[in-house]
Order: C-alpha cells, then sequence, then structure tokens
C-alpha cells in the first residue's frame, strides 16, 4: 500500500515523474543511485536519490557526465558558492597550522575570532555566541536559553515550519513528516498560522486585518497559557511568505507583553540570502538569533546562536556541551565565508538581482496564467503555481513535470509544499544567471 507523503518540505523521491526521470539516466549514474540505495537508509526526502555528482563549484553542481546545472537550492550553504576558493584556502591553512581541533574547557583564535565578527555585523544588541555542530542543535539551544533565563517552559511556534529533526527541533516545527510514529514529543508547544496574504483561510487580501488575526491566535494562547517561555519562527518563512513589519512589531510587544523572548531562525535566511545581510533588518532585531547552514562555508557543519548580554545569566547550566563547539576549523571556514562576502558585496549583489529576478518573474506571471503568485526577497524567491487563479488549487503535477524539464535545461530547483517553486540560488550569480532561470522557467511553463 502506497502512504501519502507530506510535500511540505519538498519533492519526494516516490512520484512517477522520478521514477522516469531515474530511468533514463546512464548506466554508471543508476550503478550508483542503486548502490546509494542499498546501503542508506531510505528517506522519503533523500534516498533513494536523483542523481549523482560530481562536482560542485561557484553557482553550479555537476553530474557524472559532467552536465552543469545551475543550483537554486543549495540546502542553504552556497551562499558565497559551492567550493569557494577563499573558504578552501582559509580551512588548508588552518589544517597547516595543526589546530583543527580543540578539546573542552580551551579555546582558540579563530573561534573567538569569528564570535567577535558576529557580534560586529549581527543587529545592535546581540553581543554574546554559542557555536555548535548544526542547525537543530543551535535551536536546542536557543530555546533552552530562553526557558532558562524566563523560568518559563512553553513555545509558540508556526505551523509546518522547519527547525530540524531533533525531538524539540520537530515538536517546534510542527510537520507531521516529522513527528508522525515517534511517541511523545516534547510538551509545551503550541502552533500559530504564519501570516500569509495570499493564502490566508479567509480569502482576505487588507494587510492590517490579515495581521490582526493572526495575531489574535497567538493572543488566544497567550490568555490561557501565561507560562510562555518563546515565540519562535523565521522572520521570512522557507516557502517563502513575507509577513508585514507591522506583524512582527506586534509579535514583539507580546514578547515584551508576558515576558517572552523572541527567537528568529535564519539559519536559511543569514548571511545575505534577502538582500540584507540578516533577514531580521527588514523587521525587528530578536531577542536570539539562530545561525547556521552558510555559516559553514558550504564547507563544514556549524551553526550557533547569537543572543544579549541580559540573558549572559548561566554560569552554573551548559546549555550547549557540544564537542565541536569552538572547532578552529569551522571557525575560519566561517570568518572566510563573511570576509567573501563583504569584500564582494553580495549582499547588495542578492538585493540587486533578486529585484531583477522578481520583475522577470512578474512579467512571465503575466503571460502565464498556471503562475498564482511570486513572492520573496532578495535571492530568497517562490513561485506559487495554482490550476486556477480563483481557487488558487495547488498545481503540484504540474510544478514537478516544470521541476524535471528545468533539470535537462540544466537548472535544478527544489519544490515546497508541492507546487511552490523554490528559487535561493548563490549570491555570486550574475544577470546572465538569471536570465537562464527565466528562459528555462518559460520554455517549461511552455511545455505545459
Amino acid at each position: 500500500m502506497k502512504k501519502d507523503i507530506s510535500l511540505e518540505q519538498g519533492d519526494i523521491n516516490n512520484s512517477d515523474l522520478r521514477k522516469a526521470y531515474v530511468n533514463q539516466l546512464d548506466e554508471q549514474t543508476t550503478k550508483w543511485i542503486n548502490e546509494d540505495a542499498a546501503y542508506f537508509l531510505h528517506q522519503a526526502l533523500s534516498t533513494p536519490v536523483m542523481n549523482v555528482l560530481s562536482k560542485t563549484e561557484g553557482p553550479y553542481i555537476y553530474d557524472l557526465n559532467g552536465k552543469q546545472y545551475l543550483d537554486l537550492h543549495g540546502n542553504g550553504v552556497h551562499n558565497v558558492g559551492f567550493s569557494n576558493q577563499d573558504v578552501i584556502k582559509a580551512v588548508i591553512e588552518q589544517l597547516q597550522q595543526s589546530l583543527a581541533f580543540t578539546p573542552r574547557r580551551y579555546t582558540n583564535i579563530p573561534a573567538v575570532q569569528l564570535a567577535k565578527k558576529l557580534v560586529a555585523i549581527t543587529p545592535a544588541g546581540l553581543d554574546r555566541v554559542l557555536f555548535c555542530p548544526g542547525g537543530s542543535e543551535a535551536i536546542e539551544m536557543a530555546i533552552m536559553l530562553a526557558k532558562q533565563v524566563t523560568g518559563k517552559w512553553k513555545t509558540i511556534s508556526y505551523w509546518d515550519a522547519y527547525h530540524g529533526t531533533g525531538f524539540q527541533a520537530a515538536s517546534l516545527g510542527g510537520e507531521e513528516h516529522f513527528t508522525t510514529g515517534n511517541g511523545p514529543m516534547v510538551p509545551g508547544n503550541f502552533h500559530v498560522e504564519f501570516p500569509n496574504y495570499y493564502r490566508n483561510p479567509w480569502g482576505w487580501t487588507d494587510e492590517e486585518a490579515i495581521d490582526e488575526e493572526y495575531i489574535r491566535q497567538i493572543k488566544i494562547i497567550l490568555q490561557r497559557n501565561p507560562d510562555m517561555a518563546a515565540i519562535i519562527g523565521e522572520p521570512i518563512s522557507a516557502t517563502p511568505v513575507v509577513p508585514s513589519k507591522n506583524y512582527w512589531l506586534k509579535v514583539k510587544e507580546l514578547c515584551n507583553q508576558y515576558g517572552m523572548l523572541l527567537i528568529f531562525d535564519e539559519i536559511i535566511e543569514g548571511f545575505g540570502r534577502t538582500g540584507k545581510l540578516f533577514a531580521s533588518e527588514h523587521f525587528i532585531t530578536p531577542d536570539v538569533l539562530v545561525l547556521g547552514k552558510t555559516l559553514g562555508g558550504g564547507l563544514l557543519p556549524f551553526a550557533g546562536i547569537v543572543t544579549k548580554e541580559a540573558y549572559n545569566v548561566l554560569p552554573h547550566r551548559s546549555i550547549g556541551h557540544f564537542t565541536h563547539e569552538k572547532n578552529p576549523l569551522c571557525a575560519a571556514a566561517g570568518l572566510a565565508t563573511i570576509n567573501y562576502l563583504e569584500e564582494h558585496a553580495l549582499v547588495q549583489n542578492a538585493a540587486t538581482f533578486g529585484n531583477y529576478l522578481m520583475n522577470e518573474l512578474l512579467a512571465l506571471k503575466d503571460i502565464y496564467p498556471l503562475i498564482g503568485n511570486v513572492a520573496g526577497k532578495g535571492l530568497h524567491l517562490g513561485i506559487d503555481l495554482v490550476k486556477n487563479r480563483t481557487t488558487k488549487e495547488r498545481a503540484n503535477k504540474e510544478a514537478e513535470a516544470i521541476m524535471y524539464y528545468c533539470m535537462k535545461e540544466g537548472v535544478a530547483f527544489k519544490l515546497i509544499e508541492g507546487n511552490i517553486i523554490t528559487i535561493r540560488p548563490s549570491l555570486i550569480i550574475t544577470k546572465q544567471h538569471c536570465d537562464q532561470i527565466v528562459e528555462a522557467l518559460k520554455k517549461g511553463l511552455e511545455s505545459l
């Protein structure tokens, strides 16, 4: 019996179109796909795989035959491009210094320098740092900090957001895909809907009225649960959906009123993705900023939190007791990544070409009724495909067909929620790359 699989986080690997795509691959590629399937645990969003890569470099990924794909996904690690030579050089130099690891109770210069740099570049008032191996762990640290600081234990987060697959992170995310079958999850997690001006359940168009109704959901929970430690969300959703500044200001007011911390998960959106160095700069400064993915330069797994001096009150606890907490190799990669972003003005590049792409995609929307909505900031964009613009019925099959068509054209992207084409390329892209994206999408739309 074929089980239904959530489309929330991405295109799944058991569809008929996926099978057709894999079946047309060459013998060598098929061999390695079969070996991958023979040894790795199978997962709906990863194994069996789509293809086999031989190289990842700049804004591109390459298959075993050397075919080049402009990658619009990159798992969020490729802001400065894959295999960035400046980052590689920094890591090699760190290795040559025979300081690739620091045992607990010691520090090292790269780790201190990276912490100092993050305090300098994050929004004013965020002055304390803690590192860890990955995003899920960073979310855990942020929540533990909020619980310890406030003395409360409940949280509010958003339905269908993804914050990781640890028990606390998955409980916050509220996605059935990551919780069903695991037994009791971490208690005390309440969920509300993320503000959505295109797909709100009331069919409203007035932004202020929509904000008020979404805020009302939070107020209802707070009136009945005064022991709330934090509200956690992505400032702009992964879809992406862009809330109004007014919405986040009202959320922060509620945090202040009820003694909660506001936590922003910028694991995907940090380091220039949205056309500002941090997505929170479009809105307000949170109490805790969670970072990851690009922090490791696309080479190493690394993440962390940046928070306020006022919350440096736990010398009697350890909320980030990780083996690689102050890994000098990861820190060297992080420093080189930030320096590259600054030296090559990649944040401005994301803003410039994000605006260019947005205008080009809106022009496609005028031509093709299949495009219901285009949203996003910077190089964090989404195209919502619909069967009918009035009903807004999701065009899942059409979206998947376009995805595989674009693969043939050398453009690779990921679907979210079944029908939303997500565009998150490296921040090093040029106008030529943008035109390639638009042309591939246009051909894909024409093919339907």
